[in-house]
């Protein structure tokens, strides 16, 4: 039997959770570093698991790969599968990236105000317990292959998250922080678990069908995927048209919450505005990569021709939260909430990828949720060192931050222009790919999409004016640069987005095999250019898949 790297992948982060979360009660400074290195030390060791694990993916390979599977519920056709394509690969491996850059960020904002009392002393170990209970439910996510397991996990990450907004809320938020937290954390678990229930009701329905065509082993039901979808692509299993449609709403309405996609989105500004910096990386930059990276999986491959018929109407919800969260953003006085607005705008482009349903499109949607999470790390957890010295979120309170903290400043502004997506920086392949994958098909969507690129532009540029240039304030005339620790955690996520920005081949020759296996669910291929004279044109479109072949 060969060693089981996804398992074993996993289950790292869920016993360093249980093991911290068991460590004695911090009594003093030394003993409360004591659970931090031991959440750190379980996260790098996840972060050597996902590195091998991508290092042996073969993406030339058969779809599915390192795939292990155990019997759980029997009776009703549920396993414990696990396999990752190259979609699932890289976030997983973007999600060990983040986390131990997420802990050493957030070193000091569990400390407790009053040690001395029970909750003091258990709240550092509470807090990176979570970090690490989060890690292990997403990767799972992300490496499973059976939809019942996908759902559980799906769920269960709401509950570590909500204790995370709700317990370890921003101090910086002011009077009113506590009762905010708890609205916050609130808002986020009821519109998740609603959006979790009606996909109850679509997998049950799921699974009554595949029961019908006898997919299961001994002619039951099944929920391994790879079964289902096959059987749709080859015609054993047909749903009525209204039975997949409903079947798609259900998986998609809870997708789209988490992701989160206008109109459903509105919890997301509470959620990242009243977290701490490292939570509210943790939502934007992992758990809500979960919620597209499902739709890809899930919705496409399940329900092909549901997902043809609602593209139009999702496209245009798309580039509404586009719009809509890059205008919010440009009106915002609180830095988090701005970079919250940004997110949805920013999900608003992956989603439109996705559904687009051009090798572009879904290729430069794949490498925008990569990019989007290193961007977005990188800004806000500077926005977050920022915050702590100020002790305030409100942009109106800083100004002239740049002549004394220069560091600080520059890696700011780094994040900010990744957000906007300059060329140079990891963002904007992506952002171009959806753009054109889009225009091919939908050239009007694509059009009005790109008024998102000005006003993120806007946005980014007056935020990092009101805030770094002009007269220093007295208030930040002795704010301290980045402190070494601060350096190790920014200095990496630099390095990415320069590296993926020039070079973005390595993630993209992963992932075009999986969004090439993906068009052929939905039975979709590239649109051709109208004019002949188009297809020598130099904006003819060939794919970065690693054989060098175009895109059909």
């Amino acid at each position: 039997m060969s060693f089981p790297l996804l398992t074993v992948t996993a289950a790292v982060p869920a016993v360093g959770a249980v093991v911290t979360a068991a460590l004695p009660a911090a009594t003093s400074a030394a003993t409360r570093r004591t659970p931090k290195t031991v959440a750190l030390a379980f996260s790098a060791v996840t972060l050597v698991l996902a590195a091998v694990m991508t290092a042996r993916f073969d993406p030339g390979g058969k779809r599915y790969q390192l795939t292990e599977s155990y019997t759980w519920i029997k009776s009703f056709g549920i396993s414990f599968s696990l396999g990752v394509d190259g979609i699932g690969v890289v976030l997983a491996l973007l999600t060990a990236v983040l986390v131990p850059l997420v802990m050493l960020a957030s070193w000091g904002d569990a400390d407790p105000e009053d040690p001395h009392s029970f909750e003091g002393r258990r709240r550092t170990q509470g807090f990176f317990a979570l970090i690490l209970a989060v890690e292990a439910m997403v990767l799972v996510s992300f490496l499973s292959t059976d939809v019942f397991l996908f759902y559980v996990f799906f769920e269960a990450m709401l509950i570590p998250m909500y204790f995370l907004i709700g317990g370890f809320g921003d101090r910086a938020g002011g009077p009113e922080a506590a009762r905010q937290r708890s609205y916050a954390a609130v808002k986020f678990l009821l519109y998740n678990l609603v959006g979790g229930l009606v996909m109850l009701a679509a997998v049950i329905g799921l699974y009554m069908l595949t029961a019908r065509a006898h997919l299961g082993s001994g002619g039951g039901g099944t929920f391994d995927l790879a079964t289902i979808t096959n059987a749709v692509s080859s015609g054993k299993l047909s749903y009525a048209p209204a039975a997949e449609k409903a079947l798609f709403l259900g998986f998609f309405f809870a997708f789209a919450v988490k992701a989160p996609l206008w109109p459903l989105h509105t919890w997301l500004p509470n959620a990242m505005g009243e977290s701490t910096a490292g939570t509210a990386v943790l939502i934007t930059a992992v758990v809500d990569k979960v919620g597209t990276f499902a739709m890809l999986r899930f919705c496409l491959g399940l329900f092909p021709d549901a997902s043809r018929y609602f593209a139009p109407a999702i496209l245009v919800l798309s580039v509404v939260g586009i719009i809509y969260g890059a205008l919010l953003a440009v009106g915002q006085k609180d830095i988090k909430r701005l970079i919250a607005y940004a997110s949805i705008s920013h999900f608003g482009f992956i989603i439109m990828g996705i559904f687009a349903m051009t090798t572009q499109g879904q290729s430069g949607a794949t490498l925008y949720m990569v990019n989007h999470g290193i961007s977005t790390a990188a800004l806000m957890l500077v926005a977050g060192f920022l915050i702590s010295r100020r002790g305030s979120r409100l942009i109106a309170d800083f100004g002239g931050v740049q002549k004394v903290a220069p560091v600080l400043a520059g890696t700011f502004l780094v994040g900010g222009l990744a957000t906007l997506s300059l060329p140079g920086l990891a963002p904007f392949v992506s952002e171009f790919l959806v753009l054109v994958g889009t225009f091919t098909r939908y050239p009007a969507i694509g059009i009005v999409a790109t008024v998102g690129i000005v006003l993120a532009a806007l946005y980014v540029l007056v935020l990092y004016q009101r805030t770094m240039t002009g007269p220093v304030k007295e208030s930040v005339s002795k704010m301290p640069d980045l402190r070494v620790r601060e350096v190790a955690v920014v200095a990496p996520l630099i390095a990415l987005l320069l590296l993926l920005g020039i070079y973005p081949k390595p993630v993209a020759d992963i992932v075009n095999p999986a969004v090439t296996a993906t068009m052929a669910d939905v039975h979709r291929t590239d649109s051709k250019p109208a004019h002949p004279a188009a297809d020598q044109s130099w904006f003819s479109y060939t794919s970065l898949d690693s054989h060098g072949g175009e895109a059909k």
